[in-house]
């Protein structure tokens, strides 16, 4: 019996980020986990080619969850270099756990 998987279910995560200088970027999503009390997100960039993913340096991009003046979440570097190496070691862990599993 062939198994069934609805189209949204292997579509990509997508966040379209914009940095300090205005410029748009696409991500897509990895991993989300909560911290004491803080949500932070693990995403890479995305790219619409798959020549250009393959070709691209790509790093692990983590940010932290934070809401605006409108109670809008909004998602922003982590400036303390000891939270980011806590929060990007434990992604790295999940996200290696995870890939040796599949």
């Amino acid at each position: 019996m062939a198994d069934n998987f609805d189209d949204m279910s292997m579509a990509a995560d997508l966040y379209t980020l914009v940095d300090e200088d205005g410029v748009e970027q696409q991500f897509e999503m990895l991993d989300v986990m909560e911290v004491d009390d803080e949500r932070y997100y693990a995403l890479v960039p995305y790219y619409d080619d798959p020549t250009k993913e393959i070709e691209a340096d790509t790093e692990l991009v983590v940010l932290k969850s934070e809401y605006d003046e409108n109670n809008d979440e909004t998602l922003v570097s982590i400036d303390n270099d000891e939270e980011y190496e806590k929060i990007g070691n434990m992604f790295l862990e999940r996200l290696n756990k995870l890939y040796e599993d599949e």
